[in-house]
């Protein structure tokens, strides 16, 4: 009984912590905005326009060019793989040219994550 009430709180801690603050997210984004634009219709930086990112198919924004590695991934940018993405770029899909070594903090992930998720 104590153990699986541990585990309930362990678990509602960390959705907690998982739930992300889009307002924090659009900071978090500041450093994203060196690469990337996040407004409907606005062209490609040196990387793609992250609108409407989520729950899109990756390699996918018609006016950029991907990396092989990005293209082949077959990835689509759930809420889980975005998070995976941000941690690590390099880790999850090796040989792609994203050029960022990730955002360690999960709650800066996650309210990043929540940001993206408004992009639509």
């Amino acid at each position: 009984m104590i153990a699986t009430l541990a585990a309930a709180a362990v678990m509602a801690a960390t959705a907690a912590h998982a739930a992300g603050n889009p307002a924090a997210g659009k900071d978090v984004f500041a450093r994203c905005a060196i690469c990337h634009s996040s407004t409907k219709g606005a062209p490609a930086r040196i990387g793609p326009n992250l609108w409407g990112v989520s729950g899109r198919r990756a390699a996918t924004q018609p006016d950029f060019s991907y990396s092989s590695a990005l293209k082949s991934s077959g990835i689509t940018w759930t809420d889980a793989n975005l998070d995976k993405w941000i941690t690590s770029p390099g880790q999850m899909v090796p040989g792609n040219r994203m050029a960022f070594a990730g955002i360690s903090s999960a709650q800066q992930r996650a309210d990043l994550i929540a940001y993206l998720d408004t992009l639509k």
